[in-house]
């Protein structure tokens, strides 16, 4: 007789099977929407193992996973590689029949290594730099006029993270940069986003905020100075398309409104 568990890791393998299959069937719409630097092949492998590594993902619609890997292709980030995107599962809130139900969706996500990749596709970008400040390194920067950073990494202990920041250099001489406490990158957090349960005063246990705050805290910083900088067609794109569920799949990506429901969602599971 079939347990409960075997049942349950039944439905789950036709799941991922079902969800795959969309995928292997999507691979010549996805060479439409590539950049040429990126293969549609490579990429729908990328998906398959992403679903492997997290069942959840199989249990969403194969419109908002399809959805959440377009706006990856279109802005040429591989999702769950180095950082650059990810396609999160989480529960949805939509009206239908006069009612809310809860859907499973997958929402497409942008790491900081993404907004960085994307900077250096701009025409006038030379370099991006990114670091950490520990409470026992030497730190410095005032704004103005005369703007500078110093920062001089302790070779020993260098304590727990008090602060981030990020330098942009460019083409025509400029250098600008945005420093941030890491307090206020937490309290940005807990403003802006959804995932942060106003009752419990904590971050979903499930969150990005709460399992890798170090580089949210990051992604933070990069997106508040993304603002200051000349902007390319795909960075745009990204920051409008970042945390975003879209069911409906297009040439452009961009065009498709979010489906979020923010009032009502709950976060199911992170990857």
């Amino acid at each position: 007789m079939a347990t409960l568990a075997t049942i349950k890791t039944d439905i789950q393998k036709q799941e991922q099977k079902s969800i795959v299959h969309v995928i292997q069937a999507s691979v010549k719409e996805l060479e439409k929407a590539v950049p040429s630097c990126m293969s549609a092949e490579r990429l729908a492998r990328i998906a398959v193992t992403t679903i492997r590594l997290n069942p959840k993902l199989a249990e969403c619609t194969p419109q908002s996973f399809l959805g959440a890997l377009f706006q990856s292709a279109q802005l040429g980030l591989e999702p769950n590689v180095e950082g650059q995107a990810y396609l999160i599962p989480y529960t949805n809130s939509k009206y239908q029949n006069g009612k809310w139900v809860k859907v499973p969706e997958v929402q497409s996500q942008i790491g900081y290594k993404g907004y960085i990749e994307l900077f250096y596709r701009h025409s006038n970008a030379v370099s991006i730099d990114m670091h950490t400040v520990y409470e026992n390194d030497i730190f410095e920067h005032s704004y103005g006029t005369e703007a500078y950073i110093k920062h001089i990494p302790s070779l020993k202990d260098r304590g727990e993270a008090i602060a981030y920041y990020a330098v942009a250099k460019l083409k025509n001489g400029g250098v600008l940069f945005k420093v941030m406490s890491k307090d206020a990158c937490i309290e940005h957090g807990k403003t802006h986003s959804k995932v942060f349960d106003k009752e419990t005063k904590t971050f979903k246990k499930d969150s990005p905020w709460a399992k890798e705050p170090d580089a949210m805290c990051k992604k933070t910083v990069l997106i508040q100075l993304t603002k200051l900088l000349p902007k390319s067609v795909e960075l745009q794109k990204a920051l409008a398309m970042d945390n975003t569920t879209k069911s409906v799949v297009k040439a452009d990506m961009f065009e498709v409104p979010d489906e979020t429901n923010w009032n009502e969602q709950v976060i199911e599971a992170n990857n």
